[in-house]
């Protein structure tokens, strides 16, 4: 988390799943419409805190910032995600691993 010690650093390259190339087009995409930039993202993953935060992989904290923004700005409520989060649950739990 920010200003605390990081520890080891893995500077492996790894093919990114389809999943979190799609959060990263969607964080390009709201933040050339306007709708958050990169300080917005920053606020909530430093809001977040270190129990969330060590919990969740680099991009599922992306996502929910992304989230959260994109309900602090009026793009979508809490209960439009929760209803598309339950439509794509219902797809399969291999949808996500389509390439």
């Amino acid at each position: 988390m920010g200003g605390d010690p990081a520890g080891k650093i893995d500077h492996e390259q790894h093919d990114f799943a389809l999943w979190e190339k799609r959060v990263d087009a969607l964080l390009v995409l709201s933040s050339s419409a306007g709708l958050m930039n990169t300080d917005s993202l920053r606020r909530v993953l430093e809001d977040m805190g270190e129990e969330a935060y060590e919990k969740m992989s680099y991009y599922e904290r992306w996502i929910s910032s992304i989230c959260q923004n994109m309900i602090e700005v009026g793009a979508f409520s809490t209960e439009e995600l929760a209803t598309k989060m339950e439509i794509i649950k219902s797809r399969g739990a291999t949808y996500g691993d389509a390439s």
